[in-house]
């Protein structure tokens, strides 16, 4: 993976948009569950999901950090 990226560039503007949307949804999901309630299926699932989108919020970070190490940026 090359590091010559900058914030402006379409693919880490992608992968903020990802990460972005991948925490807001993860944050829904605790209110998806609790209207699950009762139904032990669907709440596992809302909770899979829920495990997915933060799993892809930690992989945004990670290739976020590798695209823009050299950039001064990374955490």
């Amino acid at each position: 993976m090359t590091s010559d990226h900058t914030p402006a560039d379409d693919i880490v503007y992608d992968l903020v948009s990802i990460q972005y949307h991948a925490l807001q949804a993860s944050q829904l999901y605790d209110t998806y569950a609790q209207d699950a309630q009762g139904h032990d299926d669907v709440e596992s699932f809302i909770r899979e999901c829920q495990e997915q989108d933060a799993q892809r919020a930690v992989r945004c970070h990670e290739l976020l950090t590798a695209l823009t190490k050299d950039s001064g940026l990374s955490s």
